[in-house]
């Protein structure tokens, strides 16, 4: 392949667009471009190094025993609504009419589609256990696209739907994919840390996120020093230590003017007291509900969690109005003592003595409450998210530590939610009709890509994984306009490729130091240089991208010395 015939069109300069180091990385070695916010077309190299993602997902769920299918991606709106996801997802559904007038939706996960087609075609235990995969485009409303294929409009996932008879069955399936996902990410060249994440409007009991550990990445995670749990931050726990007393435990609460002091900080300062000391209450409507909920001072609610805990549908932060309506008091005086709401509070309140709360009146604050003692707590439950050196819930002797994450995949157990709904069943050996059990497990083939670059890069390019690189090797002759030179690299290209090696010929007649800066950027796995001066010394040069390790060989040995560094490459990412 000459890169002569290709479109590829780097850049020098960093594209403003661009935020993170991967979507830079991405535009500048001319893999992708922007058509609009969150749509992207793939360039031809950009393009080959997708579709090795794909083809190593797809040997990976067949190796499981999943069968490849192709779903629609527009979806009758109707069926959502059967299982209730419209009202939940409809503000990031692409919608749309046919010509009756008909109400149409663009899929952004198949859970749906695939068990109306198992409602059709299975009738029998016999027919049991069943997994059904895709790899197709989805569509989601982002709010804010950003960082190129992280969180796009239009993006190509894995989607696997897996159907059991029993819970030994779901397990099974669930514990193939966890283990296939754990292959697929090898063989990509990533490092992926599994976590206990929520299920969200996936609905169902368990699910497992695989994070790609990077700075730029949109997911909080804790994980532990001394043991291997992890977990995102919707599903965290942090361990409750008991009951906390400070000063003034056993007096009275006492109201104290703290005049525009409306901040967890500005009142922590007043006081001369520790965050953690405070008790911070803010009001929340759940299905227009309002309900007050408590958590320590330095600590932030997590929507989800409390969503969980409420079971509400809708859950959003009361506006000002509502918040003086129910308490007495502007944004930032709320209290639990004497507040006529139902209270939740944060299970780490329990026990809490002597703490400072709202007052519920303008410009004041109580010190001395005793939470069992002054106010009616309706519930205590998990619902803040950990900290950074919180224990561990799961062991107690570690600690955990905060890290952010790129989510790449997604494993679910889901239940019999979407098969009841879309009246999915079989008979089983009695006659007795019954419910399928339901997995759900999904990859973003796309975002996949994007993380390899986040994770394996340097300040010069792209470092890619052998195992999805656009191309293996680079065959760079330094000028092209020296006959020897460009023979010698015309030779070594039909070599390469008659031994089955992907090759990238670079036979631009280009500046040596640009033709470097291009090939560091674009980031191959081997490179061969080939110049006048080392053919004159009988050798040509190969550099490999991941070290930057330099053997002189003879032209000759060429072929053979490469295939040997592709073998080593190879070996590194395999499973």
């Amino acid at each position: 392949m000459r890169w002569t015939q290709q479109l590829i069109p780097t850049l020098r300069e960093v594209p403003q667009e661009a935020e993170i180091a991967s979507h830079q990385l991405l535009l500048r070695a001319g893999l992708i471009r922007k058509l609009a916010g969150g749509l992207y077309t793939f360039l031809p190299l950009g393009r080959r190094a997708l579709r090795k993602v794909e083809q190593i997902v797809r040997e990976e769920m067949d190796r499981a025993g999943a069968l490849e299918i192709l779903m629609p991606a527009m979806h009758p709106q109707e069926l959502w609504e059967q299982t209730g996801r419209f009202a939940v997802l409809k503000d990031v559904m692409f919608k749309i009419k046919d010509r009756q007038e008909r109400n149409m939706v663009l899929g952004p996960t198949h859970e749906e589609v695939a068990t109306e087609l198992v409602a059709h075609e299975v009738q029998s235990y016999r027919q049991l256990p069943l997994n059904l995969y895709q790899i197709q485009t989805k569509f989601r409303d982002e709010i804010r696209p950003r960082f190129g294929l992280m969180r796009a409009k239009e993006f190509i996932m894995k989607d696997a739907y897996s159907f059991d008879a029993d819970e030994a069955g779901v397990e099974r399936s669930y514990r193939a994919m966890y283990t296939a996902y754990e292959r697929i990410f090898k063989r990509c060249g990533l490092r992926t840390k599994a976590v206990e994440a929520d299920s969200g409007a996936m609905g169902g009991s368990a699910s497992h996120e695989f994070m790609v550990l990077a700075d730029a990445g949109e997911d909080g995670l804790v994980e532990c020093d001394a043991c291997c749990y992890a977990a995102n931050l919707d599903r965290a726990e942090g361990l409750h230590r008991g009951p906390r007393e400070f000063a003034g435990a056993e007096l009275p609460p006492a109201v104290v003017p703290t005049p525009g002091r409306r901040t967890m900080a500005a009142v922590a300062a007043f006081f001369q007291a520790p965050p953690a000391r405070l008790i911070k209450t803010l009001i929340y409507l759940a299905d227009q509900q309002p309900v007050a909920v408590l958590v320590p001072g330095d600590r932030e609610v997590n929507e989800l969690k409390l969503q969980r805990v409420l079971q509400a549908t809708a859950l959003v932060l009361a506006d000002d109005a509502t918040i003086a309506r129910v308490t007495g008091a502007p944004v930032g005086f709320a209290g639990p003592v004497g507040l006529p709401l139902r209270i939740v509070a944060d299970e780490k309140l329990q026990g809490y003595r002597g703490a400072i709360t709202g007052a519920n009146q303008p410009d004041a604050h109580l010190i001395n409450v005793d939470l069992a003692r002054d106010a009616r707590i309706a519930a205590f439950a998990d619902l803040s998210n950990a900290l950074d050196g919180d224990s561990c819930p799961r062991c107690a002797a570690g600690r955990l530590h905060a890290r952010r994450g790129i989510e790449v995949g997604h494993v679910f157990k889901l239940g019999t939610k979407y098969c009841t709904a879309l009246g999915a069943g079989y008979l089983d050996a009695a006659g007795v009709r019954q419910t399928p059990i339901m997995g759900c497990y999904g990859i973003g083939v796309t975002r996949t890509l994007q993380a390899v670059l986040e994770q394996s890069r340097d300040d010069h390019g792209i470092i890619w994984p052998i195992s999805i690189a656009p191309c293996a090797v680079e065959v760079l002759p330094i000028n092209v306009q020296h006959a020897p030179t460009l023979q010698a690299a015309l030779a070594l290209t039909a070599a390469l490729e008659h031994a089955g090696c992907d090759v990238l010929l670079d036979d631009r007649d280009e500046r040596p130091g640009v033709k470097f800066k291009d090939a560091d950027l674009l980031g191959l796995p081997i490179r061969v240089n080939i110049g006048e001066k080392s053919l004159a010394k009988g050798v040509v040069e190969i550099k490999l991208r991941h070290n930057g390790s330099l053997t002189a060989v003879p032209p000759e040995q060429a072929p053979a010395a490469v295939q040997a560094c592709a073998q080593e490459l190879w070996a590194a990412v395999a499973p």
